[in-house]
């Protein structure tokens, strides 16, 4: 049976003759509970008296560790002043050793210093002894002294007397025979040397011009300004002429190039002084020979791949030079540059290989005689570059080219070098010099260049008589190759301003009648002399 949570568990006080009576098991409960109480209390009391007993009892042992503590830290206290002691008085000794050390130091330095002092009071006084015994020597030497001077006076005024001349007079007749004796033996040693200099220099610069001559292999001249395209058969002429020729004319508008198309059979013949056009139109033409179909689109578009294969062709041979020279570190545009001489000539002498011949031989005589081999490699290389730039600026191919090198951050003495290379610029360095001969050496070598000895010498002959046409030119010489010519006029007839005027018109002259390659460099000289006879 399940009893109400409300009803309590505690069974109900009976009632017997009107008085409650206590059930026996609730005197039990309370009977433990008092002796539950009674323990607990007396439990705690016991534990208190016990924990006061245990504090006292700590306290006394706290009390003795504190005393015998006191004993050890007086104890330690005593020794550490023992110890402390025997340390200071050890300190002590060393003090007072190194004490009398010093002071044994500072007597010893003290007698030292007190020798010393004996040394030199008696020094001094020996000095001054020589000091005494010198004045009176100097006095005796000044009296004697002025003896020989007098005795010196008195036979130079009787050797004047003599000779009847002064002592300046004298100086100078000795003087100017010694000098005339000197200036003849000197002029011939001068004479003896310059001889000898010039026999050993003609015969060294030979050893060394043709060794590096013989170090190089170069080509025979074999260019010229036209090119000639072989065709399968003459049928391919009339596809190449187009209808109504538009074909050819297309070619010739792109490429600037003239197609000879005459009776020569299975050939087309490419006229143009631009050997860079006409090396694009011979590939393009070649193109369209293969393909076989040609008409102005295909035309366009075989001129546009020849040039870009020639833009190829250019740079590769221009890194072949510089590979072939022995030159690094070059600018692209330089390399660019130098692979269009390639298809440069100058008087049918490739330019290109001329350059890597002039760089060789300059390296190798820079070489033997002990110049910078690098530079003189390099302006070699270089020196004619403004011959690709002249043909789209006007001016000296020497000067446009060292603009150039200059521009691309070239070293001043290549610069320099490229630029004097045809007296443009008065010649400083060694390596300048070496480029101008080694230039000259590569174009006048047989089979350098195909202009003959005869039309060579006529050509300058004509240069000279277009100038010695002009009224108050006394003579002309023309030099570099026919590159400069240099007029003497005649003083009393031109003067400076007429100088001016007159090369003016030499070269207005020279343009109309001659035919030349690159400039000519005309210089007019005017000299005044005054001449006089002693009679």
């Amino acid at each position: 049976m399940i009893k109400n949570n409300n009803e309590s568990s505690i069974p109900p006080k009976k009632k017997k003759g009107g008085e409650f009576k206590i059930d026996p098991i609730i005197q039990h409960l309370a009977v433990l509970i008092a002796g539950g109480a009674i323990g607990v209390f007396g439990g705690m009391y016991v534990n208190k008296i016990k924990k006061e007993k245990e504090t006292e009892k700590a306290k006394d042992e706290a009390t003795i560790i504190i005393e015998e503590g006191k004993k050890a830290a007086e104890a330690i206290k005593r020794e550490k002043l023992i110890e402390a002691k025997d340390e200071i008085f050890k300190e002590r000794s060393k003090l007072e050793k190194e004490r009398d050390e010093r002071r044994n130091e500072i007597q010893r330095s003290e007698r030292r210093i007190q020798q010393k002092e004996e040394n030199l009071d008696r020094k001094l006084d020996s000095i001054e002894k020589r000091e005494k015994g010198l004045v009176s020597k100097e006095q005796e030497i000044a009296k004697r002294k002025e003896q020989v001077v007098s005795l010196e006076n008195k036979r130079l005024e009787e050797l004047e007397r003599i000779a009847q001349m002064s002592l300046e007079e004298a100086k100078d007749v000795i003087l100017k025979k010694a000098e005339s004796e000197l200036k003849q033996e000197l002029a011939i040693r001068v004479k003896n040397m310059e001889e000898q200099i010039k026999e050993t220099a003609d015969l060294k610069s030979r050893r060394i011009i043709s060794s590096a001559i013989q170090k190089w292999a170069s080509e025979q001249v074999v260019e010229s300004t036209v090119s000639v395209v072989p065709l399968p058969n003459d049928e391919m002429k009339g596809r190449i002429i187009g209808r109504e020729g538009r074909n050819i004319r297309m070619l010739e508008s792109l490429t600037g190039v003239d197609l000879i198309i005459d009776d020569t059979p299975e050939a087309v013949v490419l006229s143009c002084f631009d050997p860079i056009r006409r090396e694009i139109a011979r590939l393009a033409l070649e193109k369209l020979i293969i393909d076989a179909r040609i008409h102005p689109a295909r035309i366009e578009e075989m001129v546009e791949k020849a040039k870009k294969e020639m833009e190829s062709r250019i740079w590769q041979e221009g890194e072949q030079a510089v590979f072939e020279a022995g030159v690094t570190g070059l600018h692209p545009e330089l390399i660019k540059v130098l692979g269009k001489l390639k298809f440069r000539t100058s008087y049918g002498q490739n330019v290109l290989a001329h350059s890597l011949e002039v760089s060789f031989l300059a390296g190798t005589i820079a070489q033997e005689i002990g110049a910078d081999v690098q530079i003189a490699r390099r302006a070699g290389l270089l020196h004619d570059i403004g011959k690709v730039i002249n043909m789209e600026v006007e001016g000296p191919h020497a000067v446009l080219g060292a603009k150039y090198a200059e521009k691309y951050n070239e070293s001043p003495d290549v610069v320099h070098a490229i630029m004097a290379h045809h007296e443009d610029e008065e010649q400083r360095t060694i390596e300048a010099v070496l480029i101008q001969t080694c230039d000259a050496i590569s174009a006048a070598r047989p089979g350098a260049r195909r202009e003959s000895l005869e039309a060579y010498v006529k050509r300058l002959e004509k240069l000279e008589k277009v100038a010695n046409n002009f009224e108050g030119v006394e003579k002309s010489y023309a030099i570099q190759a026919g590159r400069e010519i240099r007029i003497i006029v005649k003083p009393e007839f031109v003067d400076d301003t007429k100088s001016v005027l007159l090369a003016r018109d030499i070269v207005k002259q020279i343009e109309e009648e001659l035919e030349y390659p690159g400039q000519i460099k005309v210089t007019v000289i005017r000299e005044t002399r005054a001449v006089d006879y002693a009679k």
